[in-house]
């Protein structure tokens, strides 16, 4: 009887030590990154621990980052959205003039602009797949047009670049509470838009490592048509993400139109660019395929604390824009050289 022969073990069944999980996670390097900035701010704004500063912060972050996490998603499905900034302000828009304009209740308003905003979620996606355009030239044509609009409607509908009123509308005090009510506890102040934040982050977490819709994404961002091949549903994906992005919009601008009750229709250009910047500080690869909705939120953090914090340390905030390039650059330096880290640990 011949004796077996002992089998090496199998290097993929073998148990990785947390020192290899930690650095094979996407938002490791934000993690860092807004650890340094907090001390930073810590040590050179005395008012920066104050608990009232840090509800501000909070704050800064959230109305950021609940854009940010789908920006995130849809980065890591391997394409942008240049149109993420107006279309809040477009949703924003579409809220108000509808409510006033047919004198109806405010959540008639809110309902529509759900509906519209959807819409421009759609005609992204589907110019996207159908016509095979590069997302950057999609989205920035979605850009213009809807800066031409939310400018041009405003002036022929309200006679001036801002909506009129509709604080003493039917339906108000409601739609307020749900997206711009805040609580104060002791010396914090808390907004709504946390809990959304928070809750968003967590449901896009969710998604990504616990379904298999989070799989397509990151199998339609890392390579396309070999996703595609193996039968993931890239186009819907696609779509998907960009609908998100519209869903996320649609908050952001029922937000801006409740907390002021009129919204500018020049506002949102140019914001596209920090959500992009919290993802890629979080983590998200420009090419697709890798990131995190948690390192989404930890980006948008670190873009609160570095806005407010420039003004607790009484610094002259022209500086903002310098500081805020020069994290972005640290962080995707700190990104790559954590993921080859990882990947040679792997």
């Amino acid at each position: 009887m011949t004796a077996l022969t002992a089998q090496p073990p199998d290097e993929r069944l073998a148990p990785r030590s947390v020192a290899r999980r930690l650095l094979g996670r996407p938002e490791l390097g934000a993690v860092v990154g807004a650890a340094a900035v907090f001390v930073f701010f810590c040590v050179v704004a005395d008012s920066f621990l104050q608990a009232s500063s840090l509800s501000t912060v909070l704050y800064a972050s959230s109305t950021i980052g609940i854009m940010a996490v789908p920006v995130a998603l849809l980065m890591i499905g391997g394409e942008f959205d240049l149109s993420a900034g107006v279309m809040v302000t477009s949703s924003a828009l579409v809220s108000s003039m509808f409510s006033y304009q047919m004198t109806a209740n405010v959540w008639v308003g809110v309902g529509v602009s759900l509906l519209v905003t959807l819409a421009v979620g759609v005609f992204n996606g589907v110019m996207l797949v159908r016509t095979k355009l590069p997302s950057f030239i999609i989205t920035l044509g979605t850009f213009l047009m809807l800066t031409g609009l939310n400018l041009g409607l405003t002036k022929l509908i309200s006679g001036t670049v801002s909506t009129k009123s509709i604080a003493d509308m039917q339906g108000f005090p409601t739609a307020q509470d749900v997206f711009a009510s805040h609580w104060t506890i002791g010396p914090v102040d808390l907004q709504v838009t946390i809990l959304w934040w928070l809750a968003l982050v967590a449901a896009a977490t969710w998604v990504l490592l616990r379904t298999r819709a989070g799989n397509w994404i990151f199998a339609a961002g890392g390579n396309a048509e070999a996703a595609r091949a193996v039968g993931v549903p890239v186009a819907r994906t696609k779509i998907g993400l960009y609908m998100a992005v519209a869903f996320c919009a649609w908050i952001s601008g029922q937000h801006l139109l409740f907390s002021f009750d009129v919204v500018q229709s020049g506002e949102g250009v140019g914001n596209e660019f920090l959500y992009i910047i919290a993802a890629v500080i979080g983590g998200c690869l420009m090419t697709g395929g890798y990131g995190s909705a948690v390192g989404s939120a930890v980006g948008a953090f670190i873009f609160g604390m570095t806005s407010k914090g420039i003004v607790y340390a009484q610094w002259d905030p022209d500086w903002f824009q310098f500081f805020l390039g020069m994290m972005l650059l640290l962080a995707v330096l700190l990104n790559a050289w954590v993921r080859k880290r990882a990947e040679a640990s792997a």
